[in-house]
């Protein structure tokens, strides 16, 4: 499968904002606000042959599931190894424009074919070494009490799908991240003088994150897009891997990832083949900028 070739992609940048805040109730440390986001609307694997290779930081996405999902411009049910055998081309494209110290954060989840994330994962696989599997958690239930959302199904044979996967690849498996950036308080204080590791009230939080879906009610999903994830992900993703740098999102949506790489002060490079979600990314980024999207 190839995309709809476009063969000159239309850039929106959003220019930094001079002093202000972001995103009002936001807690966040903002390291800088001297970050550009870029909008590509294109086929991403036509956009990324374009760009230079070791040029990307970081690449935080979430393709299609190839389960039916109505996006407007993309059809999400290919025959399987037609779809496959364009996510091994996305792949090699996503190791190629990865720094040496670069990583890969990839949102997957499971469709009525348990295997879809195991086959997509592997992939990914021929090009990249898997150093971290996350679990995104959406709803929890403890005891007979729950917290989240997640979509439920009408099924006898399914339980609820109330986590997906974030899979975490680097070029060798050997690259450094900062596991107390997103780190949780010790429950019990005493360990801060038990253990040598223990210098702060801060230790690793693990590879399961609650982050739970806002109530949204609308079948277009919020934003106006059918499938978007929480900025608390592509927030955490960024701030595990560390030093600020550029982030890119193939699959960019509603531009979620970029926002966060705005809040962040990461420079931020969407790619997305659908003019109206492109132009739903662009508002979302003028909104936090504060200011007017240019574009060239």
């Amino acid at each position: 499968m190839t995309c709809i070739p476009i063969n000159i992609p239309h850039q929106h940048t959003v220019a930094p904002a001079q002093s202000q805040e972001d995103a009002p109730g936001c807690d966040l440390h903002r390291r800088s606000h001297a970050a550009r986001q870029t909008i590509i609307h294109g086929d991403c694997l036509d956009a990324m042959r374009r760009m230079k290779a070791g040029s990307i930081d970081v690449v935080v996405t979430s393709p299609p599931y190839n389960i039916g999902v109505p996006y407007r411009s993309y059809d999400d049910r290919k025959p399987p190894e037609v779809y496959l055998r364009w996510m091994e081309e996305v792949a090699g494209q996503i190791a190629r424009l990865l720094a040496d110290d670069g990583a890969l954060f990839l949102n997957i989840a499971a469709g009525p074919d348990p295997w879809i994330a195991t086959d997509v994962a592997q992939a990914f696989r021929s090009h990249l070494t898997l150093q971290n599997r996350i679990s995104w958690i959406k709803s929890i239930a403890i005891g007979d009490r729950t917290s989240g959302h997640f979509k439920p199904i009408n099924s006898k044979r399914f339980l609820n799908r109330t986590h997906e996967e974030i899979l975490h690849f680097t070029k060798r498996g050997d690259v450094e991240i900062d596991r107390l950036a997103i780190g949780v308080p010790y429950e019990d204080k005493t360990n801060l003088g038990r253990w040598q590791a223990a210098r702060s009230d801060r230790r690793c939080a693990g590879n399961s994150w609650f982050i739970p879906y806002e109530t949204v009610r609308a079948r277009a999903g919020k934003h106006g897009h059918p499938a978007i994830f929480p900025v608390d992900l592509p927030l955490r993703c960024l701030q595990m891997h560390g030093e600020t740098g550029t982030v890119l999102d193939p699959f960019a949506g509603s531009g979620t990832t970029l926002v966060a790489a705005r809040m962040l002060g990461w420079n931020g490079i969407g790619i997305e083949i659908d003019d109206a979600y492109a132009e739903m990314a662009r508002h979302r980024l003028a909104e936090i900028a504060g200011g007017s999207v240019s574009c060239c």
